[in-house]
């Protein structure tokens, strides 16, 4: 690559680094209540473990209902747009939390709290599916890979650094302190977006019917999901497992899966293009289920942190891995709708997380919910395994007859 070549390469990643930054603030308002509101739901107000989880959940739910109309949104009237929206939904997050800490019957504090997890949610959806539509408006489809990975560090470093600020927020100033946060940074986010560069929708382009794009997004969306089943329940039941065991340090395990995220999608984005989305997607579930291994049966605070963070390893390039593949027959007028559609089966896994592993909590131990994970986890990667191998054999019937 020539200098030239190099710079432009480098001014291309710092734009797209502008962009993802907006959906970093969503993802660390999502880190802010994870260690903190499992215990708040559960031990302060006294409700049990499969609610705790599921107030956690409710905010995937939320994500999945707006997913296709933030998709669509993004198609027909940008990304830029849809970010704005969802820096808007998170800012009222905030508005509903300083609420529940200004009210003091349970009922009422977890009404403002379900409201906090809806607007949190539709946020989610908004900057997360607006960031990667407006790169990917602004610099082609030569940079899908690197726009969905930086949205990744973006999305999963923000959480990581969430996580232990919310512990942190809570100490210090308690809910209100929190809220007050949660209020301001979604603001000043708006702020900085209303004056980037927008990435109007291509005039003319072709749009696919959804049902033509669900047929191709469907199959790797079930993978996703598996995927994020694992994640999904470390990051529901970390504190509450970190606590049946009489354990300090549940953010820092929370920290751990982020950083080591963030460092896959940092070092290693480039293994996709060199090795294929299948390969790099196989590889990654492998290491996620060992990490989902380590935590069902680890001893010590410290054998779990490793496995949260093998976990963060192992999940990093699932996202991305995947997409690469499921978006290459999708037509340029549809890529919102593929990568909502894509990314509800993520809301999905993670909306059941809550109250389905919650139950199997209930039964059999906090521990057995990661052995769950990890048996969905395996489940995936089989998916994957036959994905693949249909991919290669109309490929190979492509080439014969041609």
């Amino acid at each position: 690559m020539t200098a030239g070549g190099g710079k432009a390469a480098d001014g291309r990643t710092a734009q797209i680094l502008s962009i993802v930054a907006l959906n970093a603030i969503t993802y660390f308002l999502i880190g802010l209540p994870l260690a903190v509101f499992p215990g708040l739901v559960h031990f302060k107000l006294g409700y049990g473990a499969a609610l705790a989880g599921g107030v956690i959940s409710l905010q995937y739910a939320a994500t999945l209902l707006t997913r296709s109309v933030v998709g669509r949104v993004s198609d027909t009237r940008g990304g830029k747009v849809a970010v704005l929206g969802g820096l808007a939904c998170a800012s009222l997050n905030g508005a509903c939390i300083l609420a529940a800490a200004n009210t003091h019957a349970p009922l009422v504090v977890l009404g403002w709290l379900l409201a906090s997890r809806l607007f949190l949610g539709a946020g989610e959806s908004g900057t997360g599916t607006g960031c990667i539509t407006w790169g990917i408006g602004r610099f082609g489809g030569g940079a899908v890979a690197e726009v969905i990975s930086w949205n990744g560090v973006a999305s999963y470093g923000g959480i990581a650094a969430g996580a232990p600020a919310g512990v942190a927020l809570m100490y210090w100033g308690g809910l209100g302190a929190l809220a007050a946060v949660a209020i301001i940074l979604p603001l000043l986010g708006l702020a900085v977006a209303a004056f980037k560069t927008s990435a109007p929708p291509v005039a003319g382009a072709k749009r696919m019917s959804m049902l033509s794009v669900a047929r191709q997004i469907v199959p790797y969306g079930l993978a996703l999901g598996g995927g994020s089943f694992g994640f999904g329940v470390i990051v529901a039941f970390m504190a509450l497992y970190y606590t049946a065991h009489g354990w300090q340090g549940a953010a820092y395990a929370l920290t751990s899966f982020g950083a080591c995220f963030v460092a896959v999608r940092v070092f290693l984005a480039g293994a996709i293009g060199r090795f294929g989305g299948f390969r790099s997607a196989l590889v990654s579930f492998a290491i996620e289920v060992a990490g989902l291994a380590l935590l069902w049966l680890a001893p010590v605070p410290l054998v779990a942190l490793l496995g949260a963070a093998l976990a963060g390893l192992g999940f990093s390039l699932v996202f991305p891995a995947l997409a690469v593949e499921a978006l290459q027959p999708v037509a340029v007028g549809s890529r919102g709708a593929a990568i909502a559609i894509y990314t509800v089966f993520m809301d999905v896994a993670l909306g059941f997380t809550g109250p389905v592993a919650g139950a199997v909590a209930g039964h059999f131990g906090y521990p057995a919910v990661f052995l769950g994970g990890a048996v969905v986890v395996l489940a995936a990667l089989a998916l994957t395994l036959r994905l693949r191998s249909v991919v290669l054999a109309r490929a190979l019937s492509a080439d014969q007859s041609v």
